[in-house]
């Protein structure tokens, strides 16, 4: 496969230069940044972009996080789905997806499975249900960079290429790094926690990946027929059974949906 020379720091820096485009989205992520800020104050800023706002309250309203019609105010929308979930959607604002019109085919509907599955497997990874759910919906940010980057190229490697270790291979010969871990430079440069950071970094070994890699087998099966399973146990170290995996998968359906309408992607 031809390689494709990317100049990663010019990419990253495009994604600042956007955020002008939406300046309350990169206030919240400045003023979650801060040790010292406080819900009060993040709803504060919330509250000055509608769109952000009613996100945040149609998830911490939906079943997904148990308090649906429950949740009254901004202020504890931010407390219920917690600074990691504010900052995230802020992301997915600031870099511009969420009004792209040229994605890598099937980005939503994957992005939204990933999700959705990092959701369901978190705890059994030690990680908050809802900071895995984050993970999992960025991870495909830097598939979404390297698309813009090299259209018709990363087009041919999604159409040829099965979602999962064969993609990251695939992305990696070609541009030196995989979607997730160009999401990870991105994560990083805009502070997020450094767990969050290295659970995409590390998607193509390492224990850090395990979550993520195991995430993007059960979208996978979820998402593309004929997908070659690859066994959970061996993803996940042991933490997932592949005799899990089809109560795992009638789980992320159901979040798949909460989670599409909560947040209008």
């Amino acid at each position: 496969m031809t390689t494709v020379a990317l100049d990663i720091d010019r990419m990253l820096d495009s994604l600042d230069r956007m955020a002008s485009q939406r300046p309350v989205a990169a206030r919240i992520v400045a003023t979650i940044n801060k040790e010292s800020s406080g819900a009060a104050e993040l709803a504060g800023v919330l509250g000055a972009d509608v769109a952000l706002a009613a996100k945040v309250m149609k998830l911490a309203n939906s079943a997904y996080f148990g308090l649906s019609g429950k949740v009254t105010s901004l202020q504890f929308a931010v407390t219920v789905v917690g600074f990691n979930t504010v900052r995230s959607i802020a992301t997915v604002a600031l870099s511009g997806v969420d009004t792209a019109n040229a994605l890598p085919t099937g980005f939503w509907k994957t992005s939204m499975h990933l999700a959705a599955a990092s959701g369901t497997l978190g705890q059994q990874f030690r990680v908050r249900t809802a900071d895995a759910m984050c993970v999992g919906l960025l991870a495909q940010l830097g598939t979404a960079l390297l698309h813009q980057a090299d259209p018709q190229g990363y087009e041919r490697v999604v159409l040829t290429t099965d979602l999962g270790a064969e993609r990251f291979a695939a992305e990696s010969c070609r541009y030196g790094l995989c979607g997730p871990q160009l999401t990870a430079e991105a994560l990083q440069q805009w502070r997020f926690p450094a767990d969050m950071v290295e659970a995409l970094r590390a998607v193509q070994s390492g224990t850090e990946g395990a979550l993520v890699r195991t995430a993007y087998e059960l979208t996978a099966r979820l998402v593309h027929p004929g997908h070659r399973y690859i066994s959970l146990e061996r993803l996940s170290g042991n933490r997932i059974a592949e005799s899990q995996a089809v109560a795992k998968m009638a789980a992320i359906r159901a979040d798949v949906q909460e989670l599409r309408n909560a947040l209008g992607l």
